[in-house]
């Protein structure tokens, strides 16, 4: 923000209360995460995990309405300023814009792979926050510099490429964050190592059915397998239980896992 003042570059100005807003959106992410990682309590039987889904979705909210507003003040600024002769910025401009740009980009990878690490979309949607700071910084340093070499169209224009940008990364977290709030199905590789998972069990001879569900970032499961008939109550029940466990220390994201018995079909008497 001083350099901006001091520079005379309502680019670079424009930059530091767009940085602004990231601290701000940051503390919800950090509270949309604390949400979610309370226990489980009465009124919550199944846990918080959609709080971080909440975050998420209003990260992507305010990614698209902030790249939205930079999109139209750029469009709004190349048709009132065209060409015209423009008040120059001064060199510290361009030193806060390049070091916003490194500066910015680190904290994206890191960010990204702290995600990564726990698999936290709110906390993905904040890293992509955090790039898309650094390509308004390259569009604030381009303009910047073009406006110090007689081309002031060059700023506007640049935030309406990086308009485009925020946007798409935009939709992005929104679409993967509402899938995960409306119980979508695993990815078909999931599923099929899961099947590998319990078949690898001797006692199942089959699987009737496997249903996944995604529950913020953890993952439901319900199993029907067969087995057979003849077996005791105790040792089909341990059979489920090896599934079970099989299942949840395979797949970390597993919150739940429901393990149901079928007897398998018998010669001359077949299952009800």
């Amino acid at each position: 923000m001083i350099a901006g003042i001091v520079g005379n570059s309502t680019a670079i100005i424009a930059d530091a209360v767009h940085s602004l807003s990231d601290m701000l959106t940051t503390i919800f992410v950090m509270v949309g995460i604390k949400l979610a990682n309370r226990e489980s309590d009465k009124e919550h039987p199944y846990g918080h995990e959609r709080f971080e889904c909440v975050a998420a979705i209003v990260m992507s909210v305010v990614l698209f309405i902030t790249g939205a507003g930079i999109g139209w003040v750029g469009i709004q600024q190349v048709m009132a300023r065209g060409f015209e002769e423009t008040d120059v910025p001064g060199f510290i401009a361009l030193v806060a814009a390049a070091t916003t740009i490194v500066v910015k980009e680190g904290m994206y990878w890191f960010k990204r792979a702290a995600a990564k690490k726990i698999d936290s979309s709110a906390l993905m949607a904040d890293a992509w926050h955090h790039r898309i700071d650094a390509l308004t910084s390259v569009g604030s340093f381009i303009g910047v510099l073009g406006a110090r070499h007689g081309f002031p169209i060059l700023d506007p224009l640049a935030a309406v490429v990086i308009c485009l940008f925020i946007l798409k990364a935009a939709f992005g977290i929104f679409r993967d964050t509402i899938g995960k709030m409306t119980d979508r199905a695993c990815d078909e590789e999931i599923e099929n190592d899961m099947r590998e998972v319990i078949h690898s069990h001797e006692s199942v001879i089959s699987i009737d059915l496997l249903r996944t569900r995604l529950f913020g970032d953890r993952i439901y499961v319900d199993v029907e397998i067969s087995v057979d008939g003849s077996l005791s109550l105790i040792k089909a029940h341990d059979v489920a239980q090896d599934v079970h466990d099989a299942i949840e220390a395979k797949f970390s994201k597993v919150k739940h896992c429901m393990v149901h018995i079928n007897p398998a079909t018998i010669p001359d008497k077949p299952r009800r």
